[in-house]
């Protein structure tokens, strides 16, 4: 686990969630505001979650609902010109998460030289997009082929709205995926993004594997950071940190800053 220190800098990191409004293709996306305001928006959350002092911030096409399970080419065109045109002000290690497209969040990823990424990379599962299959193996060949071994996999093995089809406990599906997959880090959420995430749940993937750091992937926030983190070898955060905790709202510099005095408290 020495990585997410040479990464992060600190231990039990927290990484903020950028959410980039909807974009070209987008049922909610605004042909007259155009891509302009959506990069607006996106350099000044990224700008008040710095300053608010995160860890790491992670881009992601959050308003692009209802979420494809494969993207059209010009989600991930349109993230890499947003993210590229804020480069140059990102000031602390950065990720994206294409939702919910494995090999275009790995292509992004390269294409930004994005450090991290997070995605449903194993499992089959019931979800309320339809069913939803994975390939790990040909994300990880994806990964090398184009040049990104560096770049840090998170596997959601508890997927947002979504249920693993077949009979097995979470423990046994961390282990397996520790074995099978070599993730780099693993996941786990909560039902829906800002839904806290399970602490008996989050305790039983931390307890069933032996090299893979555990992220509390949703609904962490200051009141229970603490208790996260004491299970957690990190945490994702997005919600807690918008204008009165709500997912659709821009992000408050002021809620960051309590945040995160919360979690250098907790994690020492």
């Amino acid at each position: 686990m020495n990585w997410i220190r040479e990464l992060f800098g600190v231990h039990k990191p927290i990484i903020a969630m950028c959410h980039l409004r909807a974009l070209p293709g987008d049922p909610g996306y605004d042909a007259t505001k155009g891509l302009d305001f959506v990069l607006e928006k996106a350099r000044a959350d990224l700008h008040a979650l710095q300053a608010g002092g995160v860890d790491a911030v992670m881009f992601s096409n959050e308003y692009s609902t209802p979420y494809l399970l494969q993207v059209e080419p010009i989600t991930h065109v349109t993230m890499a010109r947003i993210i590229g045109e804020l480069r140059s002000e990102i000031q602390v290690p950065y990720g994206v998460n294409v939702l919910w497209d494995p090999k275009a969040t790995v292509e992004l990823a390269v294409a930004v030289d994005a450090s991290f990424v997070r995605e449903i990379f194993s499992g089959v599962y019931a979800s309320d997009f339809g069913l939803w299959n994975t390939n790990s193996g040909e994300v990880a060949r994806l990964r090398q082929r184009l040049g990104g071994d560096k770049i840090k996999l998170f596997y959601n093995i508890v997927p947002e709205a979504a249920a693993y089809l077949g009979n097995r406990d979470i423990a046994a599906i961390a282990r397996s995926t520790e074995f099978n997959a070599q993730p780099d880090a693993l996941c786990v959420s909560g039902l829906i993004a800002g839904a806290e995430t399970d602490a008996g749940t989050l305790a039983a993937v931390k307890g069933a594997v032996q090299r893979t750091p555990v992220f509390a992937n949703t609904g962490v926030r200051a009141d229970n950071v603490a208790a996260q983190l004491a299970i957690a070898d990190g945490a994702i955060v997005g919600t807690t940190f918008k204008v009165d905790g709500y997912i659709w709202s821009d992000v408050d510099q002021r809620r960051v800053a309590e945040f995160m005095q919360a979690a250098r408290a907790a994690r020492g």
